[in-house]
């Protein structure tokens, strides 16, 4: 697996990726596209919305349009119509092998995962789990790990967070990580009838003990200090452990404390870059936060374009 964001880069510079964009008209994901095109990482790709609002913030966000299909979306006297209609199209382009990953732009994120998930797409295979992968790189630890699921699963059942697992480790393995060290998070590291994330954790490694869970190892009820620190699992009498200070997956136990986990870090934590993909989808589907800073885009990006042979 690539170490960091420079490398990662590098693994996909000069290859033929194609960006879909619904909703081009958004001068974030238009300037993430173009330090894509400056960094080697996008060859062109497809921009959906209104021609002409999509050509003047091209140009104020320094994109040369060269390899860029523009269709024109410019109705929008039934803003619902032309929303749904621009995430229909974006995810058959894929779908179709005219484009390499989706990126959602100025459109409802209702649309867009409405799109998604229309049956006709078949981009959504039957028995899935949808779920949210976040990639971190950080000067506190000494390699990159992931948070999932951080926005889309809000109280995942046993089962449920089962499928965020393999969904997850899925990834992992894609990167190139063949056995991923899964922990599973809770606020304390003792299992409690009151607490029912410890009971949890406790059957999700009975489940990898069981072969229910393949290709990962998992271990837990940890906090986050045990998971992240072999030093704090020790001192809290767990020895032997695969998972603390060495794990690749931090599987949270709600959408409440995987948000605030996740931007958490982003705020607070050193030297951070961060990406986020969707999982148990088919094609490579990048869906952005408001708030991401253009280079994250990038980064989801340059994640989205190394996965994309993943998902033929």
């Amino acid at each position: 697996m690539f170490k960091n964001f420079d490398e990662l880069y590098d693994a996909v510079r000069g290859q033929t990726n194609r960006i879909v964009i619904p909703g081009a008209n958004n001068i974030e994901v238009l300037s993430a596209c173009r330090m894509g095109r400056d960094e080697g990482l996008i060859s062109g790709g497809i921009l959906i919305g209104p021609e002409k609002q999509i050509r003047e913030l091209a140009a104020q966000a320094g994109l040369p349009l060269e390899g860029f299909t523009i269709i024109d979306k410019s109705d929008y006297s039934d803003v619902d119509k032309v929303y749904s209609e621009m995430c229909n199209l974006a995810v058959d382009l894929v779908k179709s092998g005219d484009g390499d990953f989706l990126v959602k732009g100025l459109v409802d994120t209702k649309w867009y995962m409405r799109g998604i998930l229309r049956k006709e797409a078949r981009a959504f295979p039957e028995g899935n789990l949808l779920s949210h992968f976040a990639l971190f790189q950080t000067e506190n630890y000494h390699k990159m790990f992931v948070i999932s699921d951080v926005a889309v699963v809000p109280a995942p059942t046993l089962e449920q967070k089962a499928k965020i697992i393999e969904n997850s480790v899925d990834i992992l393995r894609a990167l190139g990580i063949e056995k991923p060290k899964v922990a599973a998070i809770c606020p304390v590291e003792k299992v409690s009838p009151k607490i029912t994330s410890t009971a949890d954790a406790a059957e999700l490694v009975k489940m990898n003990r069981e072969g229910k869970i393949k290709n990962c190892i998992v271990e837990g009820p940890y906090d986050v200090y045990i998971a992240f620190s072999k030093q704090f699992a020790e001192e809290k009498g767990i020895k032997g452990a695969l998972v603390p200070g060495d794990l690749d997956l931090a599987l949270m136990p709600e959408l409440n404390s995987a948000n605030v986990m996740y931007k958490a870090i982003c705020v607070f934590g050193r030297g951070i870059r961060n990406a986020s993909i969707l999982t148990g989808v088919n094609i490579p589907v990048v869906l952005p936060s408001r708030a991401d800073s253009p280079e994250t885009k990038l980064n989801s990006i340059a994640l989205a374009c190394y996965l994309k042979d993943k998902f033929r």
